[in-house]
């Protein structure tokens, strides 16, 4: 029987255990790790915030806390964190780290008492994407103040480490994370393309395994902080890669492996509407970062950044219309034609929205992607001067303080912004006759049924190649 390969090449059912090296296991199950890159960020994480207090309202291009948020991190994130390294970012987060302090009462060792504080159940109704959707699309509209304010980004992340740290005071393990940070949304959405996955090795071994140890703990690592059940997930969408399962398991069951990109669309476990929505906000922010920060219309930079009350009010009201209601409703058209051009009148029109949703991660990754490489190669040198002087207090500690501005092949911009968009499309279409062929029972159907949203990817396509090509 033959198998199904991605553009005719790579086995979608392909993986290669990176674990399976010693050197790897052995970093993965010590406590060290990821204890050491979380204490780091940590220490990253406070000169950024002392950076964007005392910088207040000065410019942020010459700021540490702006230039390594929204620079090298939000860089990190879309080229290499995400795409490649699932969750990774998850993995070495210091936002959590004191709740998690505060339930554990350790920061290295496995404690095995009960975990400290109210360690109430997160409501069963909000176990969702809905409150991360919302919190980070609300977060955007003040992304004309963060993103060149410092004391705005001092203020954001400030919040965010207050709530992460005070819901882990109230709620079990890192229930945080898991349903309202915002990071971790989209993290989670465009995780599912990632080429790297933790997944058991053998089902067998864990079905025979009746202490589940990767879930409960046992003295050498805690039971997952996600509340996963790592013996029998399928998709990295939830998974924070804390890497306790590793520790936990006393049979070395758990891998860390390479896979073909996007192996996790054709997973139909826990789709629903709040990621579908996701992926629809992602792309309208998406756009409206680019009209707004990398497009020549100047009043538009004006409503983001609030030269008026009115402006940045309509701002607000035309962003939150186009990813709550405009693009889905668009979306939601072509699903309805989808089922009319497949004839087909069981499947539900739901199950046909949700379904297809998963066509836009592929292309909404490639979208922020593109996006990122007009932040990077225009003002990544300003990283070498804030290295040298975080403060502005007009240190040279790397003697790097005065590298002029030089920007990088921003002649070639708009032409690496269009392969990379058409690299993601092609991704698009190739998950997307696969979604068809699942959704709908006959491959007839299918084909039919697949015409719409195919039209509706292109023409999507379409237009933010003219956007950024013109």
């Amino acid at each position: 029987m033959s198998k199904d390969k991605l553009f005719g090449l790579v086995d979608l059912d392909w993986r290669f255990e990176l674990t399976k090296f010693r050197p790897v296991r052995a970093l993965f199950k010590s406590r060290w790790f990821p204890l050491l890159p979380i204490l780091f960020n940590l220490f990253i994480f406070v000169i950024i915030l002392l950076a964007g207090f005392l910088g207040g309202y000065s410019a942020g291009n010459y700021n540490f806390g702006i230039m390594i948020v929204w620079i090298l991190w939000w860089v990190m994130l879309m080229f290499v964190l995400v795409p490649v390294l699932s969750r990774a970012w998850c993995l070495m987060c210091p936002f959590p780290i004191f709740g998690e302090w505060a339930q554990r009462g350790a920061l290295f060792g496995v404690n095995m008492g009960k975990l400290g504080g109210l360690n109430l159940k997160w409501p069963k109704a909000l176990k969702n994407m809905w409150i991360m959707n919302v919190f980070f699309l609300v977060t955007t509209f003040f992304s004309g103040f963060f993103t060149v304010r410092p004391l705005a980004t001092f203020i954001l992340l400030g919040l965010i480490i207050l709530i992460a740290f005070i819901m882990g005071l109230i709620f079990e393990k890192r229930s945080f994370c898991l349903y309202v940070c915002p990071v971790s949304g989209f993290q989670g959405l465009y995780s599912q393309f990632a080429t790297t996955e933790i997944r058991s090795k053998d089902p067998q071994v864990c079905k025979e395994h009746k202490l589940k140890t990767c879930y409960l703990g046992n003295e050498k690592g805690y039971g997952c902080p996600w509340l996963l059940a790592p013996f029998s997930f399928r998709k990295n969408t939830y998974c924070g890669m804390c890497l306790e399962c590793f520790k936990s398991c006393p049979y070395d069951n758990m891998a860390f492996n390479l896979r073909p990109p996007g192996a996790d669309l054709l997973v139909d476990d826990k789709r629903g509407l709040d990621e579908a929505w996701k992926s629809f906000i992602m792309l309208g922010i998406a756009m409206v970062f680019f009209l707004s920060m990398q497009g020549p219309w100047g009043v538009l930079k004006d409503m983001v950044r609030a030269s008026t009350l009115r402006g940045y009010l309509t701002f607000i009201t035309f962003h939150t219309v186009l990813c709550l209601l405009v693009i889905p409703g668009i979306f939601f058209v072509f699903s309805y034609l989808s089922k009319v051009f497949s004839g087909n009148k069981e499947v539900s029109l739901k199950k046909l929205f949700i379904n297809f949703s998963y066509t836009l991660i592929p292309i909404g990754l490639g979208a922020w992607i593109a996006f990122s490489f007009g932040i990077v190669l225009p003002n990544g040198s300003y990283i070498l001067h804030i290295l040298s002087d975080p403060f502005s207090w007009g240190w040279n500690l790397f003697g790097t303080k005065n590298v002029p501005w030089t920007p990088v092949f921003t002649h070639s911009l708009g032409y690496l912004q269009g392969i990379t968009l058409l690299v993601f499309y092609l991704f698009s279409l190739a998950y997307g006759f696969r979604l068809s062929k699942q959704t709908f029972p006959g491959l007839q159907e299918a084909k039919r049924g697949w015409i719409p949203i195919f039209t509706f990817l292109t023409l999507t396509t379409l237009l933010f190649l003219w956007l950024y090509i013109g």
